[in-house]
């Protein structure tokens, strides 16, 4: 399971995942001092840092690296929430409460997927040409078929593990 990144790891991270390319600690330096003062070897020691811990790889270019993710930051979210599912002592009272935090969008977005995994459909990487949810079903069972009465309750207000950097032991 992955630690939730730390506050500057995760300012770094959130840039090579937005860029999606190799990128380097200059670009990553660059950017970041638009929000504030920071030095180049404090870049290069976060970004040294990921790389140790397994959350990028990198390849030599010239006396520099080029650094690149290792997986998504979906993967990321997805290993951190199945860390916490998992510590729970009882599942489905931890799912009803998430649930019950949701907005309705994100509620939609767990429709979604929920259509997705049920149809053996690949999730669609996110981009700008990303069409608005479509409207919301009249309950969780439009969706999945039959829902245990927990879901329902919860929507009424009532981090491939092998891909995520977790088994690094951090």
């Amino acid at each position: 399971m992955p630690r939730p990144l730390g506050e500057l790891e995760d300012a770094v991270m959130t840039r090579v995942w937005k860029w999606n390319r190799p990128v380097t600690v200059r670009e990553v330096l660059e950017d970041l001092q638009r929000e504030r003062s920071i030095a180049y070897t404090t870049v290069m020691t976060v970004l040294d840092n990921l790389h140790q811990k397994g959350w990028v790889r990198r390849e030599a270019e010239g006396r520099a690296y080029r650094y690149e993710a290792v997986s998504t930051r979906a993967a990321y979210a997805a290993a951190l929430m199945n860390e916490a599912w998992s510590r729970s002592d009882n599942a489905a009272a931890a799912l009803v409460a998430f649930f019950g935090m949701m907005s309705d969008e994100q509620r939609q977005a767990l429709r979604d997927a929920v259509r997705m995994v049920e149809g053996g459909t690949e999730v669609p990487a996110p981009g700008p040409e990303e069409q608005p949810a479509e409207e919301p079903a009249e309950d969780a069972s439009e969706v999945t078929g039959e829902v245990p009465d927990t879901v329902e309750a919860a929507e009424t207000g009532d981090e491939n593990p092998d891909s995520a950097p977790g088994g690094r032991g951090r």
